[in-house]
């Protein structure tokens, strides 16, 4: 007895700015952004490329976009907490997102910060530090500061990833630093399990985090002026 074959195809999901976007994001994790252009994420999505105009007007504005659906999964903690323990938060969550596309520091520096999610990231964190009683002068330079550590922390002098070195090029390596007793003791300590951990890894982040955040309190400190002495 022959098959007959469904004649009934499976409905095609309607194509939306949201679903074109989020395929931008999934060829540029697993490709690079390099890869990324409106034939390949036509191919992607299973469309002709020209029906992505619909959606996306050019290139600038889909890495617009991408930038903003990546923005806007940053977790909000809730504002009514202790202001260094909200910013901790607020940062250690975007690092998050940030670490799952690494390719997207590039494209926040060239694109900028002007989506509704970049201004309601920019938002928070600014209402959070005024909120903290600093004036907006260092709410702005603090704002600086944080975004800086957040989009643009990398570790360039000692990137150490990839695996271990052999135990005969490690010794080569510690020969070759002889002449540096610091950066010798350094290589020694650190290790990509260890208290130290590698670098750029969540235990570096929070500590130069932390370190920001003890710094901003410190400016809110009022100062003690010493009492002039009397004359006699």
């Amino acid at each position: 007895m022959a098959i007959q074959k469904n004649t009934e195809t499976e409905p095609r999901r309607p194509l939306t700015r949201e679903r074109v976007l989020r395929a931008a994001i999934d060829v540029a994790d697993r490709d690079g952004i390099e890869a990324l252009s409106m034939r390949k994420l036509g191919q992607e999505l299973g469309v002709d490329a020209m029906a992505m105009y619909r959606h996306v007007r050019s290139k600038d504005d889909l890495l617009d976009g991408v930038v903003e659906l990546i923005v806007g999964a940053f977790e909000r903690p809730p504002a009514d907490g202790d202001w260094t323990a909200t910013l901790r938060h607020y940062a250690m969550a975007a690092r998050r997102v940030m670490l799952q596309h690494p390719w997207a520091r590039r494209v926040l520096e060239e694109r900028g910060t002007s989506g509704p999610a970049s201004l309601a990231h920019i938002e928070a964190v600014l209402s959070t530090i005024l909120g903290a009683g600093f004036s907006m002068e260092v709410a702005h330079h603090a704002l600086h500061v944080l975004d800086s550590r957040i989009f643009g922390f990398n570790q360039a002098l000692f990137e150490d990833a990839g695996p271990p070195l052999p135990p005969e090029a490690e010794a080569a390596m510690i020969r070759a630093l002889a002449g540096f007793p610091a950066i010798t003791e350094l290589a020694k300590a650190a290790s990509h399990e260890g208290v130290l951990g590698r670098c750029d890894d969540d235990v570096e982040f929070a500590f130069g985090l932390d370190l920001i955040l003890d710094g901003l309190d410190r400016l809110r400190q009022p100062i003690v002026l010493s009492a002039a002495p009397r004359s006699a």
